[in-house]
């Protein structure tokens, strides 16, 4: 089962991939990552960005210079600590992911007119009670926090770099952390 789902689960990637290059062809995979997680956490400061995108605080900073420099960031000073910078999305980048989704909507669209009503309605009930599966783990809100920019670094690289974001192939689960279905 978890071998098929990996099959599947790769022609997914490899649609919302298509979708990336098209519509985001002058951001990088790492830009991308970062202008996802500001959109989720919008005022999110630099320290938690670096870390939800796992990357070192001052590569993160470098990151969000080149995405203020275009047009992709805002940064303001913090609400309660001057001192502390926060992110937020521009207009632009908001309409970039907008066509990022509806592109990605288009391909999985043209898809899924290929497939039965009750192919389509199967698929739709069970990657409903797999996303349920998946934030229900322990600590559920905490480990989605964790395992989200994985599930995105795999959806928007699944190359061999996208590989590594998830748990060694073993099998095998890291200490304080759920369960996490593998793509690659």
């Amino acid at each position: 089962m978890a071998a098929a789902l990996d099959e599947a689960a790769g022609t997914l990637l490899a649609v919302w991939e298509a979708a990336r290059e098209r519509t985001t062809s002058r951001l990088s995979g790492a830009q991308l990552r970062a202008v996802m997680v500001v959109e989720q956490y919008d005022g999110i400061n630099l320290r938690r960005l670096a870390t939800l995108t796992d990357m070192l605080l001052s590569s993160a900073s470098r990151l969000c210079d080149r995405l203020v420099a275009a047009g992709m960031l805002e940064r303001e000073p913090g609400r309660y600590d001057r001192r502390e910078i926060s992110l937020h999305l521009t207009p632009a980048a908001t309409r970039l992911l907008a066509e990022l989704r509806a592109d990605r909507r288009y391909r999985l669209d043209r898809i899924m007119a290929e497939m039965s009503a009750e192919g389509r309605a199967a698929l739709l009930r069970g990657m409903r009670e797999f996303d349920e599966a998946a934030r229900r783990g322990e600590a559920a809100a905490d480990a989605w926090s964790v395992l989200q920019p994985a599930y995105e670094r795999v959806a928007e690289s699944p190359g061999e770099a996208g590989r590594s974001a998830l748990p060694a192939a073993s099998g095998e689960t890291p200490p304080g952390e759920p369960p996490v279905a593998r793509t690659a």
